[in-house]
């Protein structure tokens, strides 16, 4: 029921600088492959293919990573280093993706809304490109949409002390975990925060949303917001907000690059576990 992806990566990354003056923060690694590629592995897994990057000035090194690159290529096989030789090829075909640049940095909803054309009549998902999961919730998002039928957005209980991070869901709870939403508030101040429900950057959306981030005014950053467009969808449909059970790695700043390095490295890799438990040991 849904067969297309839009990204966003088109940020500075200004709270990683000096690592992304020239790097773009989506391609920093975690382990042993970069942010982005969790994001896009996600989605495939689910089935959707035809992936949009929304980019800007100084992002050809995500293009470059899910391009094919023969020299590498031939060069492991020559070398018979077969077992990397697989991994990258496995990238290469990571399913159809294209690129559109976005001319100017006006917001998350302005950097979708460049996915107009690509997504149609259809309903999408939009990840921002900075965000990981410790699960796939994709497959959350599209379980609940295909039960509901409607917008779905996946949501995070934090402590009250960091709900002026992100945009805040007001809404009442219509089954365990699943929250009708009536009213989203970018970054508010813990005072007019209506609950500790983050938006975590992960969303299912109606196709109408094009038509309401157009009809958007300007506003808090003096950017167009996703969450007030979804404001003025939610005045003709519904968006209901499912909240995950699973770690949430918000790669926005060099603590979450590294904390996200650790926990991640230490769940799938036992090598590692060890390596990192023996190391802290030996640190004064």
């Amino acid at each position: 029921m849904v067969k297309k992806a839009v990204i966003p990566v088109a940020g500075f990354g200004t709270r990683l600088l000096p690592i992304t003056k020239a790097q773009p923060k989506e391609m920093l690694p975690v382990v042993n492959k970069p942010i982005v590629q969790y994001v896009v592995e996600d989605l495939v897994d689910v089935g959707i293919k035809d992936i949009l990057f929304i980019t800007g000035k100084g992002k050809q090194a995500i293009e470059n990573h899910f391009d094919v690159n023969y020299e590498l290529e031939c060069k492991l096989e020559k070398s018979g280093k077969l077992d990397l030789l697989k991994i990258i090829k496995e990238i290469d075909n990571l399913g159809n993706i294209f690129y559109v640049r976005q001319k100017e940095q006006k917001g998350l909803g302005d950097a979708v809304l460049y996915g107009e054309e690509f997504v149609g009549d259809e309903y999408f998902i939009a990840m921002v490109g900075d965000t990981i999961y410790s699960k796939n919730i994709v497959k959350d998002l599209i379980k609940v949409h295909k039960k509901y039928g409607c917008s779905v957005i996946a949501l995070e209980r934090v402590p009250m002390e960091d709900v002026h991070k992100y945009g805040v869901i007001d809404g009442e709870e219509v089954e365990e975990g699943i929250y009708k939403i009536n009213n989203m508030v970018e970054k508010p101040n813990i005072e007019e925060a209506p609950s500790n429900l983050i938006i975590t950057g992960a969303y299912l959306l109606s196709p109408k949303i094009f038509e309401k981030i157009k009809e958007t005014p300007v506003g808090r950053g003096g950017e167009v917001q996703i969450t007030d467009a979804m404001n003025l969808l939610l005045k003709e449909e519904d968006i209901l907000g499912v909240e995950i059970s699973c770690k949430r790695y918000d790669i926005g700043d060099v603590f979450g690059w590294l904390k996200a390095n650790v926990e991640i490295g230490v769940e799938k890799f036992p090598e590692f576990r060890e390596f990192l438990k023996n190391f802290v040991e030996k640190l004064e």
